[in-house]
């Protein structure tokens, strides 16, 4: 009988097994697909590798304000895809020799849980039954395909895209319609009009960037409209056709051209076909329901990253699964979920972390709040040219301590890790003043903000 069994080889099933693998146990890990999961294959990695590629582009097409003059710069989009690709090849062999390094089983097929045996649990795969003490589902997500008519016959046929197939796509379309304006979709909007493509978005909410900060969120919709993308919200998709997206808004029926559409509503949990009936582990809205240290209604089962609905984050994913692993390990652990930051990688950047205003009102907790611009940093006013990023700072007002952090503007992803350690160690804002920043740097404005807090 092996210790552990892990099904599913993204963030949280890879880094599980490295991680109780590195401890010593029998780890035996399922994977139907790719080493990775959807982040390192069809994710938050290609998406970067491209949206970094189109970063580069727009300094070069666009860099006389800086002095720098460069005539007819091109993006050349199969390049772009190949250099994606081999990006992705060197992190998934880097998976493997981690898997190889800690003993880990690796099997590349589905597998199935059939029911419990003394001591543990059966899971079938390769025609095989293994037993094991413990499980860690990890299966991930998918992503949500609409019944809007039309729509999966356009994934059929090709003009119809998800996630998966966008970031294969090695042509520049002159048009392209996004259904839907959260994280997923906005990078996207933002690559390929970069790149030159006319973007659309079509949202049904009334704002874009989902749970993002409205403040911020709103300030982000201005920046894509300066640079060109357009946005129809409060509008209901009613039909796909080739070459154009039919939605409704204010009751009235518009369409919208499209050479290619993306579909980005959201992910579903993966739990079917996994068993999960077989020892009876209690899912809610289709994602298995999980304590703080990731463990099921079932002893010794437990499920981390999307699969169990909480932060579908792999970074969340990451921690869900070492807390997993020290459980099994006898050891105390649990999962915070007050302090996992957010990031949309677009130009400008998105970061969060903690509560949003609008969280917070509804909750009707009290705080007050400091908004600074990102030009109070010296190093983001020499690196940018007219940029209108803020630093929003949301704190207890009895505790003095941070409820929440919000930015908008260059490297946001990289400063928001401060702020996260900030409010996952409950440092006051005194604590925070006598914190040394490297100058001169954009995180400063960290710094700038919690001084000018009244």
């Amino acid at each position: 009988m092996h210790d552990l069994i892990i099904i599913g080889g993204g963030p949280g099933g890879y880094l599980a097994a490295e991680r109780a693998g590195h401890a010593g146990l029998d780890v035996v890990l399922f994977e139907k697909n790719k080493l990775g999961g959807v982040c390192l294959n069809e994710g938050c990695i290609p998406s970067k590798t491209l949206l970094n590629s189109a970063k580069v582009f727009e300094h070069a097409a666009h860099g006389e304000v800086f002095g720098v003059t460069s005539e007819n710069a091109q993006i050349d989009q199969k390049k772009v895809i190949a250099r994606k690709n081999k990006v992705v090849r060197i992190l998934v062999a880097g998976v493997k020799a981690a898997m190889k390094k800690h003993n880990v089983t690796v099997i590349a097929d589905r597998a199935v849980i059939t029911g419990k045996v003394a001591g543990g649990y059966k899971v079938e795969a390769e025609g095989k039954t293994y037993e094991t003490k413990a499980i860690i589902i990890a299966t991930g997500s998918d992503a949500l395909v609409p019944p809007i008519p039309g729509a999966r016959e356009g994934l059929e046929a090709g003009y119809v895209l998800t996630n998966r197939e966008i970031l294969d796509l090695d042509v520049i379309p002159e048009t392209m319609t996004i259904v839907g304006g959260g994280v997923i979709g906005l990078e996207m909007a933002s690559y390929f009009q970069t790149v030159g493509t006319k973007v659309t978005v079509v949202e049904m909410l009334d704002h874009i960037a989902g749970a993002t900060d409205r403040e911020i969120s709103n300030l982000l919709l201005k920046n894509y409209e300066k640079k060109g993308i357009t946005f129809h919200l409060g509008c209901k998709v009613t039909g796909i056709e080739k070459g154009r997206v039919l939605y409704e808004q204010d009751g009235e029926q518009k369409s919208v051209e499209a050479e290619y559409t993306l579909l980005s509503i959201g992910r579903r949990a993966n739990t079917n076909l996994i068993g999960l009936e077989s020892i009876g582990v209690y899912t809610e809205r289709g994602a298995i329901v999980t304590d703080e240290q990731g463990l099921t209604n079932v002893p010794n089962v437990y499920a981390v990253g999307d699969v169990n609905g909480r932060c579908m984050l792999a970074h969340a994913a990451y921690r869900e699964a070492e807390v997993a692993v020290s459980t099994i390990l006898g050891k105390k652990d649990m999962m915070r979920y007050n302090a996992v930051p957010s990031v949309i990688y677009t130009n400008p950047e998105v970061a969060s972390v903690g509560f949003s205003e609008e969280e917070l009102i509804e909750k009707g907790m009290a705080y007050k709040k400091q908004v600074t611009p990102m030009s109070y940093s010296g190093r983001y006013q020499a690196e940018t040219d007219k940029g209108d990023g803020i630093c929003k700072l949301l704190v207890d007002p009895e505790t003095n301590r941070l409820l929440g952090v919000h930015l908008l503007g260059s490297y946001a992803s990289e400063i928001i890790l401060a702020a996260g350690t900030f409010i996952e160690t409950e440092m006051t804002v005194d604590d925070i003043r006598e914190v040394v920043f490297a100058h001169p740097t954009v995180s400063e404005v960290l710094r700038e903000a919690v001084f000018q807090l009244e």
